[in-house]
């Protein structure tokens, strides 16, 4: 599997949340740099759980879907006489 990669924009906003996030809530002071370095971590180290775990959820949820098709299918089927 690739690396999770984000655009940087979208990496510059989670950073600037993840820093007022860090100070209002654990009183922690960081940079830019240290916050980007905290996302890389946390999207190397947990981010493959999180995307595998939505994957898991998508599958469910098709199998569902298909189903309810498939019974759809079923109930449109006409009475053969032989």
């Amino acid at each position: 599997m690739s690396p999770i990669e984000l655009p940087k924009s979208t990496l510059e906003t989670l950073a600037r949340s993840l820093k007022q996030h860090l100070m209002s809530e654990l009183h922690v002071e960081v940079g830019q740099f240290e916050a980007i370095e905290l996302i890389d971590w946390i999207a190397l180290n947990l981010g493959p759980r999180f995307y595998n775990q939505g994957l898991q959820d998508a599958q469910e949820l098709y199998r569902k879907k298909f189903e309810e098709i498939a019974e759809s299918v079923i109930e449109i089927e006409k009475p053969v006489k032989v």
